[in-house]
Formats: structure tokens, sequence, C-alpha cells
């Protein structure tokens, strides 16, 4: 695994009581996050690829959590679930328009936490979403953020071709960017992350 999502997780749950709650989460697909859910009362998982979705069903049915999840395939501008919080599992600088996002998710939620990238990370760099990143994060500060906590964890690969394997799919410049790691062995970038409360 590139990154210790368990601390992650772990980061997630002190930052925000989840226990009881009803969850709208956006970006769920996939399912490294889904630990949380153990905490919420129910968690309403909606992501735009149905790939993913499938992915975290798979997930959910092996760790015993499927009863709490209800899957939703669609776009976050078109959800009508409420609850008392959305989170936005590294999705917001995925977004089109992060700020627009943010408006609709406060009409389902009182509260909406968002877990992503932050502004200045090296393995954002290292993705080519550097950009995404920072305008999300702006988008953030323009709505007012309550509360918030930054984390440095690390991303770790054992070679080049690993590596090269993660970052590929983000196309030449990840590629290119990746180059500086040719030969190299127990390749460690630092992953900074943010959770925020609007």
């Amino acid at each position: 695994m590139a990154t210790d999502v368990g601390l992650v997780v772990r980061n997630l749950l002190d930052f925000y009581p989840f226990a009881g709650k009803t969850v709208v989460s956006v970006g769920a697909g996939g399912g490294q996050l889904v630990e949380y859910g153990r905490a919420a009362r129910r968690v309403v998982a909606v992501d735009g690829d149905g790939e993913a979705l499938g992915r975290l069903g798979d997930v959910l049915a092996a760790k015993g959590l499927a009863g709490r999840f209800e899957l939703v395939c669609s776009d976050v501008l078109e959800v009508s679930a409420r609850g008392d919080v959305v989170l936005f599992e590294f999705s917001l600088h995925e977004m089109p328009d992060p700020e627009r996002a943010l408006a609709h998710a406060r009409t389902l939620a009182s509260d909406v936490v968002v877990l992503d990238h932050a502004p200045g990370s090296g393995w954002a760099w290292h993705v080519v979403e550097e950009e995404k990143v920072k305008r999300s994060a702006e988008a953030m500060r323009r709505l007012g953020v309550r509360a918030e906590r930054r984390f440095l964890g690390e991303q770790r690969f054992a070679d080049h071709a690993e590596l090269l394997a993660k970052v590929s799919v983000q196309g030449p410049l990840a590629v290119a960017r990746a180059e500086r790691f040719r030969g190299a062995g127990e390749i460690v970038i630092p992953f900074g992350y943010e959770v925020a409360l609007l």
C-alpha cells in the first residue's frame, strides 16, 4: 500500500464526530476509507464512476459494512439525499467547479467535511494535481472554513516501476516527474493532506 490509509481514517475520525450520523460521502468509490462508516449510522456513498462503486461494494461486503452503506452512481450536483454531514473523500479537487459542489453540499447537510490533498503537497505535484488542489482550497476559503487540520503522510513505493504504475494514468507529465526516481529503491514522497469543516 502506498500510504497508511488507517492513519488517514484515524485522523478523519479524530477531527469530526461521525458517530450516529448520516453521511453523504462524495467520491466514495474504491472503498479505501470505509472504516469511518463503522461509527456512522448510515452512509450514502456517491460516485460518478460505476466501476469504482462496484469495487466499493466488494470492500464493504468483505468488511461486513454493506448494511450501513447505500451506493449511488451520480454526479454530486444531482444528489438530493440529505444527511448530517457531507464528506468529500479526496474528491473536491477533481470537481470541475469545486465552489458549486460545496454550495450544493451545504443544501444537503449542515456540516461539510473535506478530506483532500493540501496545497503544496509533494504527492499532488507528482500526480500533476497541484493546480486542482489550489483551486479547491481557494473555493473552501471563499465559502468559509470553520475548522481545519493538516497532516503530513508518506507515499511509499518499492521502486521506480511501482511508482510509475501508480502515476502513469495521470499522463506524460506525471511520468516525467517520476523519472528522477529511476533506479531508486524505497521511494518516499511527502503526502500532505488536510481535513476541513465548512
